[in-house]
C-alpha cells in the first residue's frame, strides 16, 4: 500500500516531473502508427487485443439482460470457434456487478467496475471510498477511478494523491485502474505529471479516459503514459500496467497500440497482466479481421452477436 506523502515531498516530486518533447511525441506516435506487420504476426496481435480488452457498458440504459449478453459474448466472443480467446474483463457501473460476477463465474473473465462518482470525479471522497468498497464486496475484481480533474487542474495535487491512496485501500485485493481523462488535462507536460502522481500512490493500472470525453485515447498522450510508466519502474522496480479506452474501434487502432506498447514498455507488458483495450465496439471488428485473415475473405458484421 501507498504511503501518503507529505506536501513538501509531493510538491517535490511534481516538480521533478520532467517536460514532454511535444513535437517528438507526436512524430515518435504518428511513426510506429505506420509500420505493417507480417500475416502471422498479425493473427498473434488480434488474438492478444481481445485478451486485453475490456469489454464496456457504461450507459444510463443498461439491464441486466444487457449486461447478461455481454458476458456471454466476453466468455465465448464467436460462438462455435473455441480458438477465439476470452476477453480480459467486462466493465460495468458498481450496480451491475453482481450482474456481471453472476453470470461470469467460473470463467477466466474478470469483473471490472468504475467507481468514484465515475465519469467526473465530482463527489465527496468518503462517498467514492464507500462506492468502492460496495463495488468489491458485490464482486469485482478490478476497480476503473476517475481522478478529480478539478483538483489536478488547480494544482491541488495533495488531495489527487490522497484519495488515489484512499481508494487503493478501499479496494483490497481488486486491482486499482486510475483514469486521468486525459482529454480534459489540457497538455502533455500534465498528462506526465497526473502519470506519475497516480503511479507515486499505488495505481495497478494507469488509464487514458473515460471514453466520455473527447479527445480520449490518443497515440501520442498513450506514448507520453508509456514513457512514465518505464521511466517510474526503472526508478522504483514496481511494474505498471497501462490501458488504452476511448474511441477505439477498429483492428488497425487496437494493433497500433500494441506496436507502441511493444516499443516502448517491451514484450513483459505484451499481457492482459499489464494492458488493457477499453471499448465497447472494438470486438466485431477485430473477429471480422481474423476471419479475413484466415479466410482471405471479409464477413458481414451479421455473422456476429451484437456487443
Amino acid at each position: 500500500m501507498a504511503t501518503a506523502l507529505s506536501l513538501t515531498h509531493l510538491g517535490s516530486l511534481m516538480r521533478g516531473v520532467r517536460s514532454v518533447d511535444e513535437v517528438g511525441a507526436e512524430q515518435r506516435a504518428a511513426e510506429l502508427a505506420k509500420r505493417s506487420i507480417k500475416k502471422a504476426s498479425k493473427l498473434w496481435a488480434l488474438d492478444l487485443a481481445i485478451r486485453c480488452m475490456d469489454l464496456t457498458t457504461l450507459e444510463g440504459s443498461d439491464t441486466p439482460g444487457k449486461v447478461t449478453a455481454l458476458c456471454a459474448k466476453g466468455i465465448r466472443p464467436k460462438p462455435g470457434d473455441a480458438t477465439i480467446p476470452s476477453v480480459a474483463a467486462i466493465c460495468v457501473y458498481p450496480a451491475r456487478v453482481p450482474d456481471a460476477a453472476t453470470h461470469l463465474k467460473g470463467s477466466t473473465v474478470k469483473v471490472a467496475s468504475v467507481a468514484t462518482a465515475f465519469p467526473s470525479g465530482q463527489s465527496f471522497t468518503s462517498i467514492k471510498v464507500t462506492e468502492t468498497e460496495d463495488a468489491v464486496k458485490a464482486g469485482a475484481h478490478e476497480i476503473d477511478m476517475v481522478i478529480d480533474r478539478g483538483a489536478f487542474l488547480s494544482g491541488d495535487y495533495q488531495h489527487v494523491y490522497d484519495e488515489i491512496v484512499a481508494i487503493k485501500e478501499a479496494c483490497g485485493n481488486a486491482h486499482l485502474k486510475v483514469i486521468l481523462e486525459t482529454g480534459e488535462l489540457g497538455t502533455y507536460d500534465a498528462v506526465r505529471r497526473a502519470s506519475i502522481l497516480a503511479m507515486a500512490a499505488g495505481a495497478d493500472f494507469i488509464k487514458t479516459s473515460t471514453g466520455k470525453v473527447q479527445p480520449a485515447a490518443t497515440l501520442p498522450v498513450s506514448l507520453v503514459m508509456m514513457e512514465a510508466i518505464r521511466d517510474f519502474v526503472r526508478e522504483t522496480g514496481r511494474p505498471v500496467g497501462f490501458k488504452a479506452a476511448g474511441g477505439i474501434r477498429t483492428s488497425k487502432q487496437a494493433i497500433a497500440y500494441l506496436v507502441l506498447l511493444y516499443e516502448t514498455l517491451g514484450s513483459d507488458w505484451m499481457t492482459p497482466d499489464l494492458f488493457r483495450l477499453g471499448a465497447s465496439t472494438l470486438l466485431n471488428d477485430v473477429l471480422m479481421q481474423i476471419e479475413k485473415e484466415r479466410t482471405g475473405v471479409y464477413q458481414s458484421p451479421d455473422y456476429f452477436t451484437i456487443d
